[in-house]
This record gives structure tokens, sequence and C-alpha cells, in this order.
């Protein structure tokens, strides 16, 4: 099925339409100083995590992969532009401090102080090879599509050519994600362990530019990203491609007697939203300011299926639904907004009990409302009415 199609699709043209409508009316309440540069970072925020959602869905809700390892793909691009703003940022400050000295420094003590001043908080100097790209934007911006996608190659093809299915796949994702969240924990890991990366709010070469401005310039290429992201999941689920990882979710044995490459297919979507999620993971730590690997733990993916199957799987809308709707709620149940509650015998203090109110929901959602959020919208369609077809009339004679 071509794009003319996937547009021609009434779904398609109303997230489009809302999309952009909600954009430009944030982006104007913003510049009136209507909205706070803090709610605007996380409505930015959100549309990264309803991105990342998309990606799961496709990968979850179409083609039957439940993988609960997305989430470090997100957190991989959030590292990689992370990398290059600390490195740029730091750089500046540098050589800032060292221009009045009485002579000008040389490449290689300047790459000392730099080193000094980001890995000092582990106990190191030396730079990682790992950072070798990380003066370059573009390299790391590369990087970004490049790392996230050969490691879901790698991973996939040998899942998938061993034919590793349901829950077992889920386990072998949740072990890649927990794996690289202790490596990353390790402080000779070249990404500070537990430190993180931090300050990444700072971009580099607008030190000048205020908060308030960047976080639009965020929040617009953030929602320009869900758009496009959501037009390239809703024309892979279209045409051919889309009725095979369909067949491929509710009987892969039958596609594949049927002749096709299954392996192929499976591992086309793997690939393609892992680097949907690290593209929305580049977009969203900028905005937070800082990502430790604790961001990257098994429990955040489970999060991000939570957020589809509360949306409503098999249905692109359906993840941008859950995960704006959870994203915004526990912003507002976290943030000290909502009221606790005395029961006498004991306090119920959201900021603890928010996780036990999304699970129930969760458990609410599946016994009750499989279709999940998205399926209120098929009570608010008419009902038609469709006459059977008969045959052709007889001949009387």
């Amino acid at each position: 099925m071509n794009q003319r199609s996937v547009l021609a699709q009434p779904s398609t043209i109303v997230v489009l339409l809302l999309l952009a409508v909600f954009t430009g009316t944030v982006v104007v309440m913003a510049g009136n100083g209507d909205i706070s540069t803090s709610f605007l970072k996380v409505l930015g925020m959100t549309l990264c995590l309803c991105l990342a959602a998309v990606a799961m869905d496709l990968v979850w809700g179409y083609t039957g992969i439940l993988s609960l390892g997305h989430f470090a793909f997100f957190g991989i691009g959030g590292y990689c532009i992370g990398m290059w703003i600390m490195y740029a940022r730091t750089e500046a400050i540098v050589v800032a401090a060292q221009a009045s000295a009485a002579l000008p420094p040389t490449p290689e003590e300047i790459k000392s102080a730099i080193g000094t001043q980001i890995f000092g908080v582990v106990g190191g100097s030396e730079i990682p090879l790992i950072w070798a790209g990380a003066h370059s934007l573009i390299i790391q911006l590369a990087l970004v599509v490049l790392v996230p996608g050969v490691l879901a190659l790698v991973f996939g093809w040998l899942a998938f050519r061993s034919r590793v299915t349901g829950v077992y796949l889920s386990i072998l994702t949740q072990a890649m994600t927990l794996a690289l969240a202790l490596y990353l924990f390790q402080n000779d890991s070249g990404l500070r362990g537990n430190n993180g990366l931090s300050g990444l709010q700072n971009i580099p070469g607008f030190s000048d530019t205020p908060q308030s401005v960047i976080s639009i310039w965020f929040f617009v290429a953030s929602a320009v990203a869900l758009g496009v992201g959501y037009l390239v999941c809703a024309w892979v689920v279209s045409g051919k491609f889309g009725s095979v990882i369909r067949g491929i979710r509710d009987d892969e044995s039958r596609v594949r007697f049927l002749g096709y490459q299954v392996t192929h297919f499976k591992l086309f979507v793997f690939v393609l939203t892992a680097i949907i999620c690290a593209i929305a993971g580049a977009l969203y730590y900028p905005q937070a300011g800082i990502i430790n690997p604790a961001e990257i733990a098994p429990i955040a993916s489970i999060y991000l299926a939570v957020w589809v199957a509360i949306g409503g799987r098999g249905r692109l809308y359906g993840a941008i639904l859950g995960a704006a709707t959870v994203s915004l709620l526990s912003t507002w149940f976290t943030g000290g907004r909502v009221p606790d509650i005395d029961l006498g015998f004991t306090k119920i203090l959201w900021v603890d009990w928010w996780q036990v109110l999304l699970g129930v929901s969760f458990v609410l959602v599946t016994l009750f409302a499989p279709k999940g959020l998205a399926g209120l919208f098929d009570y608010l369609r008419l009902p038609t009415a469709v006459r059977p077809y008969k045959g052709e009339p007889k001949e009387v004679k």
C-alpha cells in the first residue's frame, strides 16, 4: 500500500491533525508565558514517550513480539546524544578557562582537562574509547541510529532464527536489558556509572539562549518526530506487509507454511522499532536533563508494555493514548498536586501508591477492557446496516 492510501486512513488523518493543533496551541501559549518551562518539558517528554509506545505497539500489538527490552534502545539513544552534549559543553568550559593562560594549551592538555572534568567523579581522567566520536554531533547522531540498530539486528537474528517465541523471547529481551543496565552501573563502563550523564539541558553553542526557548524547540522537534514516526508505522501496518505481520502475530506457523520468510519480517520490525525508540530517547533526555542506568532497568520496558495495553494494543493511536495518559497522570500524582488521603488506620501517599494504582488499572483493563482506551471509540461509531447477499433473484415463471 502506498503513502497516499496511508494518508487516506481516517485514524491517521485525525491523529496528525490533532497533533498539529496541539503543537500549535502549546507553542503559542508557551510564547505568551501561559505555560511554564518545566511543564513544557513534561509535554515534550510525553510526546517522546508516545513515540516509543507507538514503536512498542508495532512490535507487540501488530507483530506479536512482546519485547521487554525496547526501553534499552530508548536509553541508548539518550546516551549517544548525551555524550556529545557533555563533551562539547565541557570542552567549551575548559577552553574558556584556559584562554587567559600565559601559554596557549596544547590539544593534549585540553583533552586531558576534559577527561578530568567528565570522569573525575568516578576517579578517572582518561577519555574512554567509546567517546572517540563524542566531539562530533554528526557522528553521535549517526550512532543514535546505528548502535541500537546493530544491537537489535544481532539479537533479533539470533533469537528469530532459533525460533524463540512467546514468553521465552520476552525473558531473553528482559535479560538483555538487565545485562546492559548492570554494565552501565559499573564505574569503568566509560559512561560514569551510577552518576550517568547530567546537565543535558545545556545545549552546546546556545549558552545565551534561555531554557524557555530551547524547550519550545525540543517540544516542536518531539512533535515532528512523533508525527513522522506514526506515519512510518502506519505505512508498515498497511497493505500486504501489514497483513503478513498480523498473520505472524495470530499464527506464525501457518504464515511460515505459506512460504513467507517469517524471520525477515520479524527482524525488520524489531530493528525499525529499536531505531524509533532510540530517536525518541535522543529527544527525551536533553529535556529531562539527566540519564543514568536506572532509566534502562527492565521495569522501564515493562511500563512501556503497560502503556500500550492500557491504550489499546493493535491500534497505533491507542499507544499514544496510553502513554500520554499514564505519563501525565504519573506527573500529577507524583508531583504532590494530589492531596493525600487519611483513612485513620493508614494514610495513602500518592507518591508511593501511584504504582499500585497503575498496576490495578493494568489488571482491570486486561480483564474488562482488553481493547484499552482506544476501544472507547468503538462505541462512538454509528452502526451500519448491511443487507446480506442472497444471490441473483430467480425468474418467476
